[in-house]
């Protein structure tokens, strides 16, 4: 039986309480791999479920503990998928400083007269309980919608004020954090490994 202690491959505080609160019901306790003095990892991959993997073999390396790594983005259908790994850095590709309003900006002049404007917030976890697990699990949570034409909304971060969600007729921006979290690509990806750890990893 694995201990219930599990390194986040990431320094994000805000990543940490939310998935914290996720994990809760399992009983684990998510420490932040800047906490324990681990680097971070290299993410030279071109896909989100190998920069995930990558990122948990690192901290799992590192630390000796199991490890939970996530790799996110958007990707934009009239782009082939694009920008996906390399979401956050979107917009320095067009001479821009790295940031939320500009990537916003960017992506709005790309898809100018673009009349495909279909995207998808995608957010791959990946757990494993050592360096060479043979079998990590691996979670993938999605949310598609369309890029508004313009931001809407105060709430979120990142693309969230662009990204339109017919089922709710809002942008992420739009939504209260609460029900956000619960839609979003990370909360889906978060339940959706929640379900395959209590089957493969704490089997009651």
């Amino acid at each position: 039986m694995m201990g219930k202690q599990l390194v986040l491959a990431s320094n994000n505080a805000g990543k940490l309480a939310e998935l914290q609160a996720m994990f809760a019901p399992l009983g684990v306790e998510l420490v932040r791999q800047g906490d324990l003095g681990i680097p971070e990892a290299a993410e030279p991959h071109c896909t989100f479920v190998e920069n995930a993997l990558a990122k948990a073999r690192h901290a799992s390396a590192y630390s000796g503990l199991p490890a939970l790594a996530d790799d996110a983005g958007l990707c934009v259908d009239a782009f082939g998928g694009l920008p996906g790994v390399d979401t956050a850095y979107y917009c320095t590709q067009f001479g821009y400083e790295k940031g939320d309003a500009n990537n916003v900006r960017a992506l709005l002049e790309q898809l100018q007269g673009q009349p495909n404007r279909r995207a998808a917030m995608v957010s791959t976890l990946v757990a494993v309980r050592s360096p060479t697990d043979p079998e990590p699990l691996i979670a993938t949570g999605r949310v598609a919608g369309l890029i508004a034409p313009e931001p809407v909304g105060s709430n979120g971060f990142g693309f969230d004020p662009v990204m339109w969600i017919p089922e709710f007729g809002q942008t992420f921006a739009q939504l209260p954090a609460e029900v956000k979290n619960a839609n979003s690509h990370r909360g889906r990806a978060a339940q959706a490994m929640l379900a395959l750890m209590r089957e493969r990893w704490f089997p009651a």
